[in-house]
């Protein structure tokens, strides 16, 4: 289907779903645009994310690669400083590190490396997060590492909305972005999207719920138990702002100072370990920025520092709605 035949058509649509809408219409609106990956093309990945491709603009731009990711991350490198737009998929986020020398070392360094006279637009995307009941490796929580890493920008998509627009957005951005799909909900709600090319901001937090006494700050999955939370406290009289952080590398600090002063507390809320977490750099722009609006200390409600366990112990690792209520019931006493 062509892009003018795509033009405004909406569907109720998962996250992955919305994925591969974004996909479609990316490669539809410019013929740069590749795609390349495990099992990407005639298998459709294994979450599904890219069938269809490979049939509607073959197999020149929707290639299969063998079993290694640095290969994978290096072909891409090389292909976008040619002038390609290339979307990599690692198959999970824990085979990820296989491609960090290429990832670190040349494609976040090579605007820098060659004085602007290079760039490299693509797209890392790689399901990640627990909550599948998936073996070892394939439950990474990760994100910091690489938020720490100057020259990346990190976006996690949390609907299918912001997922279809942030995903046209990385596309688009003339930088690397590793684009993180919590799969935990790929097909855990569906939401009306409007296949109208139209990408939404990069380096922005999404307010999805306004609130004056506390600020819950989430991204990913957990958004999903944070809405929940609001909803049990708002049954109890306390009104919850919540924002989505969404990119994660750089921070829009702006709009979380901004809430913190009218709320004046916090709690952050992430799956991924506590140490080093990105919701310490959270917390820290809070307390260097915003320490004289806050009533009460920054609390954090996270995953604990231990690798993920295997599926019968995930729920006691993964932070519960229950976790979010009981720590916005204790700054809220103090």
């Amino acid at each position: 289907m062509s892009a003018a035949e795509r033009s405004n058509e909406t569907r109720d649509v998962t996250l992955v779903e919305a994925v591969n809408m974004a996909l479609h219409r990316a490669m539809a609106d410019d013929e740069n645009v590749v795609v390349l990956g495990e099992d990407i093309a005639t298998n459709g990945g294994v979450f599904r994310a890219t069938v269809g491709l490979k049939e509607a603009f073959g197999f020149k731009r929707v290639m299969d690669t063998p079993l290694a990711e640095n290969l994978i991350a290096g072909t891409a490198i090389g292909m976008a400083t040619q002038g390609l737009k290339p979307v990599a998929e690692f198959q999970f986020m824990g085979f990820i590190y296989a491609g960090m020398e290429q990832i670190v070392s040349h494609a976040a360094r090579m605007r820098n490396r060659t004085r602007g006279r290079l760039h490299c637009p693509l797209v890392f995307r790689a399901p990640f997060g627990g909550g599948i009941h998936a073996p070892e490796h394939h439950s990474e929580s990760t994100e910091a590492l690489f938020a720490h890493i100057p020259g990346l920008r990190v976006v996690i998509p949390s609907s299918p909305q912001r997922a279809y627009g942030l995903l046209l957005a990385a596309i688009r951005n003339p930088d690397p972005v590793i684009f993180l799909e919590p799969k935990r909900i790929y097909r855990a709600v569906t939401q009306s999207v409007e296949d109208n090319g139209e990408a939404l901001p990069l380096d922005t937090f999404f307010t999805l719920r306004e609130g004056d006494d506390v600020t819950l700050i989430t991204w990913g999955a957990c958004v999903m138990e944070t809405l929940q939370a609001a909803d049990k406290l708002a049954e109890q009289g306390v009104s919850c702002e919540v924002i989505d952080v969404a990119t994660v590398s750089p921070l829009d600090r702006e709009t979380l100072l901004c809430s913190v002063a009218k709320t004046g507390r916090a709690v952050i809320i992430h799956e991924a370990c506590r140490n080093g977490g990105v919701g310490a750099e959270v917390a820290a722009s809070i307390a260097e920025a915003a320490f004289l609006d806050l009533q009460a200390p920054v609390v954090r409600v996270t995953g604990y520092d231990t690798v993920m366990p295997y599926y019968r112990n995930e729920q006691y690792y993964l932070p519960q709605g229950e976790d979010i209520v009981t720590a916005v019931e204790q700054v809220i006493a103090l």
